[in-house]
């Protein structure tokens, strides 16, 4: 029978008490206090940090520390240059730049009577507005030239074309006295 309980092969050399793992010594007085006090450090250091973190919400947010990081303050210019970047403005923001430089680049004569309007992203198209038919007249005959020089200046391929408007006639007025939904003049004969 104690072959079978001691799970030998049936010597009696096989009998033997079952060896006690090692003992571990029950807990005094002063590990529990030591226990507790650790315990207690940890639970005032999570306090603390919450607490730190509250005190800096409410002085307006994290302070930048020693090292450099995203929250220290840059140049505008570098930070206006971070912002066209990250937004994809950079093409808009190169015409911007030409509009500013317009006399630079088409020269002062044609800066004096020629003005950039406007730009046009999805089609690539440059608007200019000139102050005289002969001198709307000039700028299409330089608009290859010129749309060549701001592709050198901007990259391949930002101007395709050089649209050209002429002065705006003075604004029709007609009189006092109109019928309703009447054109003016043009539509009396037609």
């Amino acid at each position: 029978m104690s072959d079978i309980t001691s799970g030998g092969t049936g010597g009696a050399s096989d009998e033997r008490p079952a060896e006690p793992g090692p003992k571990v010594p029950e807990p005094s007085g002063v590990d529990l206090a030591r226990v507790a006090l650790r315990a207690a450090k940890e639970q005032a250091r999570a306090r603390g940090a919450a607490a730190q973190q509250k005190k800096q919400a409410r002085r307006g947010g994290l302070r930048s520390g020693a090292r450099a990081d995203g929250r220290d303050p840059m140049a505008l210019g570098a930070a206006i240059n971070r912002l066209i970047t990250e937004r994809g403005w950079e093409t808009p923001a190169a015409v911007g730049g030409v509009m500013g430089r317009w006399p630079q680049i088409v020269g002062p004569d044609l800066a004096r009577h020629c003005v950039p309007q406007r730009y046009d992203e999805d089609e690539r198209v440059l608007t200019v507005v000139c102050d005289s038919t002969a001198w709307a007249t000039q700028l299409r005959l330089l608009a290859p030239q010129l749309v060549a020089r701001l592709n050198e200046d901007l990259g391949h391929g930002t101007v395709k074309l050089i649209k050209v408007q002429g002065p705006g006639g003075p604004a029709r007025r007609f009189g006092p006295l109109r019928a309703p939904g009447s054109t003016g003049p043009g539509d009396t004969y037609g």
